[in-house]
């Protein structure tokens, strides 16, 4: 740790001390607090019982639409769409043109919502400066040509198809193909994800198998425009098949699980020196779990395969990383970063010693937010109060427990009201899904939020890996 950084544990007072002081502060005069008086405003915590069981409800499909060639099957539920891509009977390609095909047909209004969001997101990126669409597209079209070949096989098809001759970067309620392969490469070009994970087993479970839980976090657009579009993405593949939880049309990984049961989702860690933003013969992360996934039975070996190309990743990140019998974080940092000195790639279990000032207190059991935790890594918990609290409350939400069943750990993400501006809370506005999987029976169990997250998320079983 660095001289000039204050001790992690001076961070947690520090985030508390924000807490009372935002709640005085806010743009409002004393004269203002004074004519109105004192008000009770409430509990930052949900007070109302929560009842989950171990189950979650299934939803029936309401309409099925299929592409002509049988490659895509689309189900649509009262709150997400069940996709199935048949690359056992089909080229890339052809699965590419069938999905696109299969959500116009689903979905009629897709593109008039979805471009609007994917400005959002390249606006947020460029955080208020001019947006040049120029350099904009030639770092998508050289990630675009970094990706596998028979994932940008696919993704090119699906662009092409669904753009239909439209060109170039112009927000007119239609995707163009340019910004359908944008689409493909937020996390990887745009970056703006913050998300949090837990996973628990052993003598921290009431079956003694893995529970492993992921928490989304993401920009859902100015009108929610994801929620109404959240997608169980079911690829077929004989014994590289998987199940993708994300977004209606999204071919990249985002939180997903392999037949074997290996999970990986991400989660976004920034450089705390600010280092330049690097495309240039570099990897596209999220379609590298793809392929990991596809690779892979175990977790092991999925984490080794994506902390070994690390250096040729875009952006330093995390990974949650499971199995029925191990779980780990990627902590994946990029040529650049390692090359200061201030971060290595590692891959952290619940075994490896702590950056100094940080503290788990419970065995079998691995947290993980948005920052490296491993000894000696880069520190982003330091200063940071949406890191350090969020790792400080499950700390103390596992340790609490001596056993979780999946009830347990579906009531994680129920301690905090949604809807608050003094506090860091876990389970948050911009929270996208959350997602379960529960080694013991292999289901897998998803809250996806319509609209709003939900004080008290509900889960539905979207089937088994």
């Amino acid at each position: 740790m660095s001289r000039n950084k204050r001790p992690i544990w001076t961070s947690v007072l520090c985030a508390c001390l924000m807490v009372v002081s935002s709640a005085t502060a806010c743009g409002r005069t004393a004269a203002d607090v004074q004519s109105e008086g004192m008000k009770k405003i409430g509990s930052y915590n949900v007070e109302s019982e929560v009842n989950y069981t171990d189950e979650s409800e299934k939803e029936e499909v309401l309409e099925r639409f299929a592409s002509g060639d049988g490659l895509c099957i689309i189900d649509k539920y009262p709150t997400y769409y069940d996709v199935t891509l048949d690359y056992e009977k089909g080229k890339p390609s052809e699965v590419g043109q069938a999905y696109a095909e299969t959500i116009i047909k689903a979905v009629p209004e897709y593109e008039a919502a979805f471009e609007p969001y994917l400005y959002e997101n390249i606006r947020f990126a460029f955080d208020g400066r001019e947006i040049n669409y120029e350099t904009l597209e030639k770092r998508i079209r050289t990630l675009e040509a970094a990706i596998p070949d028979e994932y940008r096989e696919e993704a090119e098809s699906f662009a092409r198809t669904i753009a239909a001759g439209e060109e170039g970067y112009l927000e007119n309620g239609k995707l163009s193909y340019i910004e359908a392969i944008t689409m493909q490469l937020v996390p990887d070009a745009l970056r703006p994800t913050a998300c949090s994970a837990l996973s628990l087993t052993g003598s921290k479970t009431v079956t003694g198998e893995r529970m492993t839980l992921r928490n989304l976090e993401w920009h859902i657009g100015s009108k929610g425009q994801i929620t109404d579009i959240h997608a169980v993405t079911h690829m077929k593949k004989g014994e590289r098949s998987l199940t993708s939880i994300s977004v209606l049309g999204m071919l990249d990984m985002i939180t997903a699980v392999n037949d074997d049961g290996v999970m990986i989702a991400i989660l976004d860690v920034g450089s705390v020196e600010e280092e330049p933003f690097v495309y240039d013969g570099k990897k596209c992360y999220t379609f590298e779990i793809r392929k990991a996934l596809e690779e892979f039975s175990t977790a092991k070996e999925a984490g080794d395969f994506m902390v070994g190309e690390s250096g040729d990743y875009t952006w330093c990140h995390n990974l949650i990383i499971s199995d029925a019998k191990d779980a780990f974080c990627a902590e994946d940092v990029t040529s650049e970063v390692a090359a200061t000195g201030k971060g290595r790639s590692v891959l952290r279990d619940e075994n490896s010693e702590l950056m100094e000032g940080l503290t788990w207190d419970s065995p079998d059991s691995l947290c993980i937010v948005n920052s490296y935790a491993t000894k000696g890594n880069q520190d982003s918990f330091t200063g940071e109060a949406s890191n350090i609290n969020r790792f400080f409350k499950y700390n103390k939400w596992v340790k609490e427990k001596e056993k979780f069943s999946i009830a347990d750990m579906k009531g994680i993400m129920a301690h905090e009201v949604v809807e608050q501006y003094y506090i860091v809370n876990v389970h948050n506005e911009g929270t996208v899904h959350t997602v379960i999987v529960d080694y013991a029976t292999g289901k897998i169990h998803v809250s996806f939020t319509k609209g709003i997250a939900e004080d008290i998320p509900r889960y539905i079983e979207v089937g088994t890996y």
